[in-house]
């Protein structure tokens, strides 16, 4: 498949300033051109002048070398001109495209700018919209995940709280279970002791 090549003077893509800097080179390249031109013209003025000068002397051989070197000069001349032709139309045509470009600048769609930018990075207009939903819900899945974990933390927290205040009630009860059981086996020698003392006294009062 044939790749296909813009043409130099295709000012497609660029905004007024660089199409300006573009066409200023080009410019700079003809008038570059036209200098060399010039020069060759006046190089074969004075060979075609040496020529005619030979022959009215008699000296053809002289003549023939000259000739051979206007020559030359005529063929570099030729291809000079054809540039600098090509050039001048170059630049004519960019230069009739400069208002266009303009009037683009200040008419710019940003939404169309921006499906030109896709289509030329070889997507499609909507996968951005497309790509910024699904990094929306997957960060909603990643706070929703977030949350679950926090309240399952909270959940274990309150858990632990709740079963280390029955064991608190519990070794109280304990304890004071223990305490009562402690006073009754007290209060109860207690009794025996006086019972027994008691009973000595009266065997003593009833014997004669």
């Amino acid at each position: 498949m044939e790749r296909f090549e813009q043409p130099p003077e295709d000012l497609f893509g660029m905004d007024p300033q660089e199409a300006k800097a573009y066409i200023a080179a080009h410019l700079a390249s003809l008038k570059l051109t036209e200098k060399k031109r010039a020069e060759l013209e006046a190089d074969l003025a004075k060979w075609t002048g040496r020529i005619e000068l030979a022959r009215n002397k008699g000296a053809e051989d002289l003549a023939l070398e000259a000739e051979k070197v206007a020559e030359r000069l005529r063929a570099d001349l030729a291809k000079l001109q054809a540039e600098a032709a090509e050039l001048r139309s170059q630049i004519d045509i960019m230069q009739r495209q400069l208002p266009a470009l303009k009037a683009r600048e200040r008419t710019v769609d940003p939404d169309l700018l921006e499906q030109e930018l896709l289509m030329a990075a070889g997507r499609m207009p909507g996968d951005e919209a497309a790509a910024e939903t699904e990094r929306n819900l997957a960060k909603l899945e990643k706070e929703a995940q977030a949350n679950a974990a926090l309240e399952a933390l909270k959940a274990r927290l309150v858990g632990k709280a709740d079963t280390a205040g029955v064991a608190d009630s519990s070794s109280h009860f304990d304890g004071g279970g223990q305490a009562d059981s402690g006073a009754d086996t007290a209060n109860a020698g207690h009794r025996d002791s006086s019972g027994g003392d008691t009973g000595n006294f009266a065997d003593q009062e009833v014997t004669p």
